[in-house]
This record gives structure tokens, sequence and C-alpha cells, in this order.
């Protein structure tokens, strides 16, 4: 099948790739020359396990191409895939300018039926929207459907290759058959394929989500509660989870949340629900205490030394989560900005996000090229991402460099009680002193 994917991003890329690896012909299009020209040449501009190797195997095998005309890979093409961001407005509702500029653009060079799937995270009522503006300018019949991706950053290619679920909304039998076909070689191990209408489907991205987002504001309630009656959260968790109806996954506490779906995705939920009359409280408070736990080191900071001003700290981990060099909502970001204004100075590493971050903090913030330096003279080291390199280094080389021998834990991934014995003072989240 001969597939064009509008756009190069996270979502887009991943899904392009893997699509061409599966056999099918792709053109990946995007308006950014520069990008284009990178990845013609087997770059790619994000960092993502396995990503550039699948990119580099597929390039050689001429079965995936990257242009900026979108005019010729849409007309040689029997699906396209919306792959543009949906960035979040001031009123938390996701801005839809691009998505439907895209859908726009197919609609007037269409010249035979296809399929345009919509793997924007859009809200409720963007696939009855684009069918219906699609329709009024298009020459030929063309069927939209919703197909919400469901990667997690780190592991986005086994999640597309192997995935635990697919989820396509369209009212079209024949775009159903030709999904299904599409999507046929990453289902054998019988992972199943949920077939529903579009509303259903925009409304299963955003509630799944949610729903994650809602688990780790819980337990992080439960830490600050844990952490005024004397309990430990590591415990209580354990037992909650061994609950088949809860489950361990998404219990962790610690400073919060980030990247490009979750923050997002909640607000744009929270905003849905308003617009047709639903005050969504609970999401609300999921959203607040995620804001609240950004905060939650530098505060603990403040409440150990009084004040940070002249003060030097080390933070492990830029990214928002392990595996990747993406600092959208990131939480490291926030408590960076939080030392920096009040007049702490901050020296930073992360195996892969230094170069982005860079781009935000400037000379602001020292970026050092190993975890050690990052702690030379710190008052305080602060543990943001929990990258595996992070998990057992050398205290006692992290105690010696350090003017103080102070943690803060911000991810539980630390030994309290080794710690403190030989001689940090150490600072979880919900973790009984």
């Amino acid at each position: 099948m001969r597939i064009a994917v509008v756009g190069t991003g996270y979502v887009g890329l991943v899904a392009g790739v893997c699509f061409a690896d599966s056999g099918h012909t792709v053109a990946c299009v995007d308006v950014d020359e520069a990008k284009i020209k990178a990845l013609r040449q087997g770059r790619s501009p994000i960092y993502e396990p396995g990503l550039e190797e699948l990119l580099e195997k597929n390039l050689a095998a001429e079965r995936i191409a990257f242009t900026t005309d979108l005019k010729e890979a849409v007309r040689a093409s029997d699906v396209v895939f919306i792959a543009v961001g949906t960035p979040e407005r001031d009123d938390g509702s996701a801005d839809l300018r691009a998505v439907m500029s895209v859908a726009h653009q197919i609609a007037d060079v269409a010249e035979r039926f296809m399929v345009v799937v919509n793997k924007s995270t859009v809200p409720v009522g963007t696939a009855a929207r684009m069918q219906a503006e699609i329709a009024a300018r298009a020459k030929v019949e063309i069927d939209v459907v919703s197909n919400p991706e469901f990667l997690k950053e780190g592991a986005a290619i086994d999640d597309f290759l192997r995935p635990d679920r697919i989820v396509i909304g369209s009212p079209s039998e024949r775009a159903r058959g030709i999904m299904a076909e599409l999507y046929a070689p990453f289902v054998r191990t019988e992972g199943p394929m949920y077939f529903m209408d579009p509303r259903s489907a925009e409304l299963t991205k955003y509630a799944a989500n949610a729903m994650l987002a809602s688990r780790i504001s819980f337990m992080n309630d439960v830490a600050m509660l844990c952490e005024r009656v004397g309990a430990d959260v590591d415990s209580v968790r354990k037992a909650m989870g061994a609950d088949e109806r809860i489950g361990q996954k998404f219990l962790f506490p610690g400073c919060g949340y980030g990247g490009s779906c979750f923050p997002k995705d909640v607000k744009a939920l929270i905003a849905t629900a308003r617009n047709h009359g639903l005050d969504f409280t609970l999401l609300s408070a999921v959203d607040a205490v995620n804001d609240r736990q950004k905060r939650l080191l530098a505060q603990k900071a403040r409440v150990h030394f009084g004040s940070l001003r002249g003060r030097k700290f080390g933070v492990w981990g830029l990214a928002f989560k392990p595996k990747t060099d993406d600092l959208r909502h990131a939480p490291a970001l926030a408590l960076i900005d939080e030392l920096l204004a009040d007049g702490a100075t901050v020296s930073a590493h992360d195996p892969v996000a230094v170069d982005n971050a860079r781009r935000i903090f400037d000379d602001r913030v020292q970026f050092v090229s190993n975890p050690y330096l990052a702690a030379d003279g710190a008052d305080g080291l602060f543990l943001v991402t929990e990258w595996n390199e992070f998990r057992q280094p050398d205290f006692a080389r992290v105690k010696a460099a350090m003017k103080q021998p102070i943690l803060f834990d911000g991810r539980n991934i630390w030994n309290p009680k080794r710690l403190r014995e030989i001689g940090f003072t150490y600072y979880g989240v919900g973790r009984a002193s």
C-alpha cells in the first residue's frame, strides 16, 4: 500500500518508519526543508531508541522517502495520515489550525478515493468536522478516520510494531477494511483492533491519558499524606498494587509528570468537558496536583536551607522521562526555573537532552558532560529523571565531590537507609524519615 504521512514530528516519523518497515511504500511530508534534508541523510530530529536504525534501513531499501511536496505525496497515496501538532491554547483547548489546514490541502489535490487518517490528538468531533470540510472542497470521495496513537516515548518503536491495541474510528466499512489491511502485520499475535465511531476513538485517547495522569496525581497526594503521618509510600503503593483491580503501573509518586501528552491532554479534556457544560472537577484536581509536584523539590530545598541564594545545586536528568530528549513540560525545567529565581546557580546533566535544554536556558545553567561534574561543589543534588545510569552511581565519589552531601530524590530510586548510613541527608517523595 502507498502511504503519505504529513508531519515528521514524533508520531509521524515513528509511524512512517514503522509502516515502511512492514513493506509499505511511505512518503513523509513536512514544510521544514532542513528537517527533510536531514531525514533524507538518515538523521533523525528526535532521540528515540531504534528509530535511526530503522530510518537508515528503510531509506536504503527505498521504502521511505521525505519531501516538502504535499501535492505529489497525496496524489501517489492510498492512505494519508495527518500527524501535525495540536498545541495547547491559553484556555487549555487544542489548536486545530494546522490539522485543518492539512485536511484542506489534501482535499484540494486529491484525484481519487482515499482514506485520510487523523493521527494527531484532537478533540471529540474533529473527524466529523474534517469530513464535512473535506467533502465541501474535494472533487472525489474521501473517508476520514480517527486513529489515535498510544506510543510511549522511549519505547515507541516497540509500541508501534507490537501494539497492545489499535483504535480505529470510522463510520465507513470501506475505510475500516483498508485500515484493517494496513495494520494486519502488527496484530499477528492477536493484539486487539477496536473499531468504533470517530467520536469514541477521539475520546479514547484523551480518556486513556487522563486516567494514567490521575493515577500519578493520586499517588502524589498519597505521598504527601505519608510524609505528614510518618508512613512510607513505597510500602503503601506495593500493597495497593497487589490488588489485581488496581495493579502496579503508574503508582509511582515523584516530582510530577511531563511530556507532550499528559499535561496537554488533561487540559484539553477539561476544556472539552467545559465546552459541553460539564465541570470535570476530578481532572482539574489532577492538573493542580501535578503543578504542585513540579515545585515540590525546590520547596524541600527551601525548608532545608532557608534561603537558596548563592547556593549551587546539581541536577541529574532534564528530559521528562528516560530514553527521550523531549523537554516538553519536563519537571526539571520547573525545578531549574525555581532555583534560578531564588538566586541559586545550577549545574545539570542529562544523557541526551542537554542540547535541547541549552536552547532554553542558554548560559543561565552550566551543562556538563557527566553526572559527577554536576555534583562538584554542590550544596545539594536533585535527581529528576530516572535514567538507568543514575540508579547505582558511585555515591562515595558523589559525596566527595559535593560541598554538602544532601540529596533530593524526585523519583524515589535510591535507598534512603543506605545513603543515610554513608553520611547523606536524603529527601524523597512520601518516604518515611
